[in-house]
């Protein structure tokens, strides 16, 4: 499976340009960012449907409308494609959250934006918990380098951000005393899940849970609930007396 860049290269040199030869696709190598944005959403998709074992760089390279030659010019297999879409996954929401943790808002107004901002993010991009999702389930007891790597450079730093938000607002009355561990997993549950299990949802329910609609509906329940689950009753009348005089 493996190519070298300087076999697409040499494919891309034989007569025809590579633009010409992929009669009018859109990726080529003169346009390498918007080449990689196409693999990129293509590979969101394929893996989030099939998993790294199910999903075929076939399927991909016709989805993103490039030919194999270009897709293994830029990701040399499929392992190296597969980490470039969790660091794709992973650097958007890094990318969302942090400046809200590194803000000087106040705790309560900190995690509602941190809230509203990670809903968002997943709502916008509903494929991406199904295809984190899965590389949790396929590693092992030792974990695997690709999830170590990316909990060092795009987990540790959101974790630690939280956890200071959490003890700033407990110190000023405005949380209850919670432990991260607990309450960071639990938090992004209540979004994940929602998303993770829309296709089954929707199946069941016959309803569409991610139409423009019920994605605000679900927005503003998980701001209340996790608000109620957290928030001190000094820091809810607050919010009351604020509404209540708006």
């Amino acid at each position: 499976m493996n190519r070298s860049g300087t076999s697409a290269e040499q494919t891309g040199r034989r007569g025809v340009p590579e633009d010409k030869k992929a009669g009018g696709r859109t990726g080529t190598r003169r346009h390498p960012e918007k080449s990689r944005a196409a693999i990129l959403r293509a590979s969101v998709a394929e893996f989030a449907e099939h998993g790294i074992a199910g999903a075929r760089t076939d399927a991909i390279a016709r989805a993103a409308r490039v030919n194999k030659a270009l897709l293994y010019y830029y990701f040399k297999d499929k392992d190296a494609l597969y980490e470039a879409v969790l660091d794709h996954v992973f650097s958007g929401m890094r990318d969302r959250l942090m400046p809200v943790l590194e803000s000087d808002l106040e705790p309560r107004e900190k995690l509602l934006e941190y809230l509203g901002r990670y809903f968002d993010y997943i709502a916008a991009n509903p494929r991406f918990p199904r295809v984190v999702q899965a590389e949790w389930l396929r590693m092992g007891p030792k974990g695997s380098p690709q999830m170590l790597r990316i909990a060092r450079e795009y987990f540790s730093p959101i974790y630690r951000g939280v956890t200071e938000m959490l003890r700033e607002g407990a110190n000023k009355g405005e949380f209850r005393t919670v432990n991260p561990m607990d309450f960071l997993p639990s938090m992004a549950g209540i979004i994940i899940f929602y998303f993770s299990s829309s296709t089954g949802m929707k199946k069941l329910l016959k309803v569409d849970p991610l139409s423009k609609e019920r994605i605000a509906e679900r927005r503003k329940f998980v701001l209340e609930f996790v608000s109620a689950a957290l928030f001190t009753e000094k820091t809810v009348r607050s919010r009351r007396g604020k509404a209540s005089r708006a």
